[in-house]
């Protein structure tokens, strides 16, 4: 199983806005007056985002209540990856248990906005839609043991939320590559 790190956007970025669809077709963009904005690429089928979805599913119960606004997106190429098409998308989330939206990025031009790399990715904005964290969930991958507790990103979540800075010292998500459409990848990997 091939391993890509995330790009580690620069803290400090603004939110990139979008409008994507859910699985059922309605569009979603970033909310005004959120105290925090989750965003989480991710897909159906990469082995690191099957080995945290309980997690992901946990933090959207346990942070959606506190008025966090969280979405995942799928960017991947559904002609190459039929299993992340929409309509395995919304059995997904169904089955996972996700109470967030989960987005459709079809052209893929909001990951490249946000520089995602892999599955998953993640990107924690504060009120002010500033990034404050993007990195890992936590410390486990498939295979190491490690327990799946998503540390790192509840510790930025709570630090937001209790208006402290977020920890600087951030570790690089790893996961699957995002699965560019043939032309479509971006720069930021040279």
């Amino acid at each position: 199983m091939a391993a890509t790190e995330s790009q580690m956007l620069p803290l400090g970025t603004p939110a990139p806005d979008f409008s994507l669809p859910d699985t059922a077709g309605r569009h979603w963009s970033l909310p005004d007056g959120a105290p925090a904005v989750l965003v989480m690429f991710i897909c159906n089928h990469c082995p690191f985002v099957i080995h945290v979805r309980e997690e992901l599913a946990r933090i959207g119960r346990d942070y959606g209540g506190r008025g966090v606004a969280i979405f995942a997106i799928n960017a991947n190429d559904v002609t190459t990856h039929p299993d992340d098409g929409p309509d395995k998308m919304a059995v997904e989330a169904e089955r996972a248990g996700y109470t967030f939206p989960y987005l459709f990025d079809e052209s893929q031009s909001v990951a490249k906005a946000y520089r995602a790399a892999c599955t998953p990715d993640f990107f924690l904005f504060d009120g002010d839609r500033r990034l404050v964290y993007r990195g890992q969930l936590d410390g486990s991958r498939p295979g190491n043991d490690v327990p799946v507790d998503g540390r790192d990103l509840r510790a930025a979540l709570e630090a937001v939320l209790d208006g402290r800075d977020v920890d600087p010292d951030q570790r690089p998500s790893i996961g699957c590559n995002i699965k560019w459409r043939a032309g479509n990848a971006p720069d930021y990997f040279g």
